[in-house]
């Protein structure tokens, strides 16, 4: 199959899956099918998928990300706060390394949102639908949604890093509490928890909370930095950590605090 005939497909076999969205406009170009792909992979419900459909939607997303690029982590060099810590701007979806962090809502179902711009809408996407399968599979199994400043651990399926760890910020609507900080630095601490006990040599960290959730960039990175560097410096597993930023303040922001 090409890459135009999976994706034909996959959006026939979603449409028949939830006829709800089988009037959904399908454009007769390769980005406009995307989008409506996307679409329908961020509105699917997590129930269980077909081999055939999981085969061809895998094929599909490999060979997409491949196109996308593949940044490797270990080629990233360190920083002078720590031969361990390395700064990226880029896509966290492109990272080849053992775990990238999702900075995931108290459901931790992923983005419903269609082509949301969300960190949480593209891990999901591009992993594929057996992520919202396996995170609902915990939920199910934990009883209640997922607290902030924990965080679990499911497999990547198709991204190019082996795990993702789930984790829940706070949200910050309005002055910034002591209770808050700590929450964050739970984030980051739970995450590495994780990535200790499951052996995980490499670790790449969004900027949890600072986009929707609201928590003050520069507060929230010097968090980060600091947890990360009291981790390390304890005796882990952990041989790298990657601060990964997406937009220029943000990369202003960490260059200072660990090239400055």
């Amino acid at each position: 199959m090409t890459q135009e005939e999976r994706r034909t497909y996959l959006i026939r076999e979603l449409r028949r899956e939830m006829p709800q969205y089988r009037g959904m406009v399908v454009p007769d170009n390769e980005e406009g099918q995307w989008r409506v792909l996307r679409s329908l992979f961020n509105l699917r419900p997590p129930y269980p998928a077909g081999e055939e459909f999981l085969k061809i939607q895998d094929e599909y997303l490999s060979e997409l990300i491949q196109q996308r690029g593949i940044v490797v982590a270990e080629n990233l060099p360190g920083t002078k706060a720590s031969p361990r810590i390395s700064l990226w701007r880029g896509d966290i979806t492109t990272l080849r390394c053992d775990a990238i962090v999702n900075a995931a809502n108290s459901a931790l179902l992923g983005c419903w949102q269609p082509c949301h711009s969300c960190i949480d809408n593209i891990i999901h996407t591009l992993s594929g639908v057996q992520l919202r399968i396996r995170c609902n599979e915990i939920m199910e199994a934990q009883g209640h949604e997922e607290e902030t400043g924990r965080a679990k651990i499911t497999p990547a399926y198709n991204l190019p890093c082996k795990y993702v760890l789930h984790t829940v910020g706070p949200i910050i609507s309005g002055s910034l509490r002591l209770e808050d900080c700590d929450l964050l630095a739970g984030c980051y601490r739970s995450c590495l928890e994780l990535a200790a006990e499951y052996g995980l040599r490499s670790v790449a960290f969004c900027c949890i909370s600072t986009g929707v959730f609201c928590f003050p960039q520069q507060r929230a990175a010097k968090i980060a930095v600091e947890t990360v560097q009291q981790f390390l410096e304890k005796g882990s597993p952990v041989e790298q950590v990657i601060f990964n930023v997406f937009t220029e303040r943000d990369l202003k922001i960490y260059e200072e605090l660990l090239n400055g």
